[in-house]
Parts: C-alpha cells; structure tokens; sequence
C-alpha cells in the first residue's frame, strides 16, 4: 500500500487517463537455446514436455507474482494477455488452461480478450493444438523460421520442414487466428530461396504473418561464431520488397514493421505495445510498463527461473524498477509508435505520456523537414523513406 500511495503522489507529468492494460506471462524453457536468440530463454533436458512437478512449481510462483503486482493495477480491465517464451508449447494444454484459469480469477478481462500462445514445431504432437484452443487459447503463434532443412539446422532449430508444415495445418484447423514468424536474410539465402518459403508460407493462408531479419545480437551464440555468406544489405532490402509485395498479393497488409495480416487479424496485443499502452509482465525476467497519473513505472523480474521461483513465494518477484524519466518519454513512445505503418495520433503522445506536444516539436520539424515524416500537423507517421530509415528517424527524439 506504501508503494502505491508513493505512485500516486503528485509528479512532472499529466496522464488525463489511463491507457489499456495487457498483461504478458513469460514460460523460459526451450527444449534447445538458438544461437541467434537472446530472450531470457533456458534449455530443459528432460524431454519434450516439462515434468509435471516442475511446471506446477512454475505456475504456484506465477499466482504469487500476480498476487503481488495485483495493487498496481486494481480495477483495470486487461485486452489481451501473450503467453511467450521459451517455448510456452512445452507446457501440457492442462498446464495452459490452470494458468488461464489462475489469471482469470485474479484479474478482470474484456469479454472479447486475446490470449496468444507461442508454439514451436518442435513440441508439435497431434491434437496438442487442439489442447491449448480447449484450453482457452484465442490465437496461436507459431516459430516456424524456415520451410528448409538446411537453413533450418544453420539456425540450430530442433524441429525439420515436414514438422513446420505438419504444425501450421494443424493450427489452421484448430485457431481461427494464427500467426507465422519466418526469417530472412538467412546464411546464404537466395531471392529465389525466399521465394519459394513465402509461397509455402502462404499457402497455408495464415491470417497474421510476421518476418523477421535475422539480426546478430550480442551475449549470443552467433555473436561470437557469426555464420558466413549473410546476406548484404542491398539483397536483404530486395528481401524485404519481395516480402511485401508477396504479402499484398496474398491479401495481408503490412501494419508494422515486421507485420502483416489480414483484415480484423492484427494483433491486440502488440498493437497495445506499439501504442505506447501499458503491460503487467510476470515470469521470469519479464518486464513491466505501468502508467500512473503523474509518473510511468517499469519494473523488470528475476531472470533465472529457479532464482525467480523462489522470489516470487517470497512476494518480491520484482529485481528492480525504475519511473521513466521525463526526459525519456518521447524517444521511448517514438520507438514504438513510429513502427506502425500508419502511425499515431498527436494526441496519443499526449495522452500516454503526459506531455506537452513542445516536448516532441522540434523533432518532429526535423522529421518532415527531411521528409521522413508524413506533413500532417495532427498525426505522427513514417513517410516511405521514413520507414526504410527508421533508426535515423527514431534517433531524432532522443
């Protein structure tokens, strides 16, 4: 109650309401850690599916989190909830409906919540999808990464193709929304190879898409044992054009940077991420973005999970946070918002920051002067060029 009173007291900043609340729930597990990954993911060795036990551990230290946190966020309805790993698949459909079931009576949920599971190929058994949708599973979002046993073992996957494409079918009969992650600019990928996986990928008529870049990112595998033959940049730029224009033909619209989808099948929440609201994440190492009347709060959990474990029981799950500086605000809402093809209102930055538009003026003069910004004085959003130079357009509200 002390902590709550202290977020309530009066601050630098005006927000006239609150945002929407997602809620994340991260499961860190993986049955093998990828060389080019570097989310607080964990190998568990013990086959397939986690051991009963352990999962249950899991899931107590979840209740207690949420227990915890719920003070900060009394009364507020959630739109969506993401369950992300890790490999969430790991975890049986009954394990995903108790937690479900754990999250629903603690927390009050908009009638028409999206709740997405990431699956992985490799913990694909038959009706095991199924499982998750009885399990109240609104949508699945599937890392299939690539349609081809070579680049599929150079990004060290544990599953092959025939088990992607066994996966996704299953998925389509099971979810009326799912979504495909696929990466490009593989090692020694060819415009013809990415091609040929697109048109497999859209085969299956997903209604939500996302493909990525493979990126090295540091404290990685692949950071220290970078792969040869990646593709340059101006072949990684003909990827990303061929991608786009296969998506539109296929009927998907890109809406973000690395998404496409089908009317009425964008996804709530990552849209809520992009729009600057804000998101409870319990589990370990996730990450939290609260708004309060005066103030924005980030908290960040215990990353390892027996560490995360055996704080959560304790009530203290949380290993720091920090109130956004005012000063950060509006870099920290333009890396999310300017992702968006469309963008955001001005009135958005207003609204979920709880600034004036003077603290974003002369940034967004700089942007449309150098035309990387759309000349609407009432609306933030990437020209073109804008979008092909995000991180230079970004930088600019630093």
């Amino acid at each position: 109650m002390a902590e709550l009173l202290n977020l309530m007291r009066p601050g630098t900043l005006n927000l006239a309401a609150l945002p929407p609340l997602s809620l994340y729930v991260h499961l860190p597990w993986c049955l093998k850690k990828c060389p080019y990954c570097d989310f607080n993911s964990h190998e568990f060795r013990n086959g397939r599916e986690l051991d009963a036990d352990t999962a249950n551990q899991y899931l107590v230290a979840l209740r207690a989190d949420l227990e915890a946190a719920l003070p900060l966020i009394w009364g507020r309805r959630v739109i969506s909830i993401f369950i992300g790993g890790g490999t969430p698949s790991l975890f049986s459909p009954e394990a995903i409906a108790q937690l479900i079931s754990d999250i629903r009576a603690r927390l009050p949920l908009e009638p028409a919540c999206e709740i997405t599971l990431e699956a992985n190929p490799g913990t694909f058994e038959r009706e095991r999808f199924k499982g998750f949708r009885a399990a109240g599973v609104t949508r699945l979002s599937i890392g299939v990464q690539s349609f081809d046993d070579a680049k599929l073992k150079a990004l060290g996957r544990v599953h092959n193709a025939d088990q992607a494409r066994a996966a996704v079918e299953e998925a389509a009969s099971a979810f009326e929304t799912f979504n495909l992650d696929l990466m490009y600019a593989l090692p020694g990928q060819t415009l013809a190879e990415l091609e040929q996986e697109l048109d497999t990928a859209l085969a299956f008529k997903p209604p939500h898409f996302s493909v990525y870049h493979l990126t090295i990112e540091p404290n990685t595998v692949f950071a220290t044992r970078t792969p040869e033959h990646l593709p340059d940049a101006d072949l990684a730029s003909e990827m990303l054009d061929l991608i786009t224009a296969k998506n539109g033909s296929a009927g998907l619209s890109r809406y973000e940077v690395s998404a496409y989808a089908r009317e009425g099948h964008r996804c709530l929440h990552n849209l809520n991420y992009w729009e600057f609201g804000d998101y409870l994440g319990i589990g370990a190492g996730a990450h939290t973005k609260l708004s309060f009347p005066s103030r924005v709060l980030r908290q960040v959990r215990w990353r390892e999970p027996a560490a995360y474990m055996a704080k959560a029981i304790e009530g203290a799950a949380v290993s720091n946070e920090n109130e956004v500086a005012r000063k950060e605000l509006p870099f920290e809402f333009m890396l999310n918002a300017l992702r968006l093809k469309d963008g955001v209102p001005v009135m958005s930055f207003i609204e979920r920051t709880g600034l004036p538009p003077s603290a974003i003026a002369k940034g967004l003069e700089e942007g449309r002067a150098r035309g990387l910004l759309v000349a609407d004085p009432a609306r933030i959003c990437a020209t073109e060029k804008g979008f092909d130079f995000l991180s230079d357009l970004q930088s600019l509200f630093l």
